[in-house]
C-alpha cells in the first residue's frame, strides 16, 4: 500500500499510474510488473505505457489514511514498523498537543510505530469516472 498515488482503469484493467502533461492534453503513464504488449521495460520489473487520459475508463487519486490517538491522519510514508503521519485537523495547538512536529506552515508530521495505528485504509477519490462517490478499502 502506497501513501498516495494515482490509479487508472484502461481497457478493463487497473494500473498504478502517474500523470504526464503533454501540451493541452493529459496523458497517464501506466505501470505494471510483468511484460505486456505495448509496455516498455524501463527497469527490471517495471513496464510502462503512456496513454491519453481520454482513452481511460477511470482515474482515481488514492491516499492512505489511518487513526492514531483517536484522530485521523494521512499516511505520508511508511518504513519498516513505522508510519509517518500527517495531521489533517487544521488546529496547530491540537497538532502540538499530539506531539507532532511542524514541517512547514500548517503541516505537522510524526513517525509512529505501525502497531499504534488503527483503521489503516485506502481512500479513493474519482477524478475521471462516471462513479462520483468516495470509497474506502482496508488493506
Amino acid at each position: 500500500m502506497t501513501p498516495s498515488s494515482y490509479r487508472v482503469r484502461w481497457r478493463g484493467a487497473d494500473y498504478p499510474a502517474s500523470p504526464e502533461s503533454s501540451g493541452l492534453e493529459l496523458w497517464l503513464r501506466l505501470r505494471r510488473e510483468e511484460p505486456a504488449e505495448g509496455f516498455t521495460e524501463v527497469e527490471k520489473g517495471c513496464h510502462v505505457k503512456t496513454v491519453p487520459a481520454t482513452a481511460c475508463e477511470a482515474l482515481w487519486f488514492v491516499t492512505t489514511v489511518c487513526r492514531w490517538r483517536g484522530v485521523e491522519y494521512l499516511v505520508h510514508a511508511q518504513r519498516e514498523g513505522e508510519v509517518l503521519l500527517e495531521y489533517q485537523g487544521g488546529s496547530a495547538p491540537e497538532a502540538v498537543a499530539l506531539g507532532l512536529q511542524r514541517v512547514e506552515r500548517g503541516v505537522y508530521r510524526r513517525w509512529v510505530p505501525r502497531a499504534e495505528v488503527s483503521e489503516l485504509k485506502e481512500r479513493t477519490v474519482p477524478l475521471l469516472s462516471n462513479d462520483v462517490h468516495v470509497s474506502e478499502t482496508s488493506p
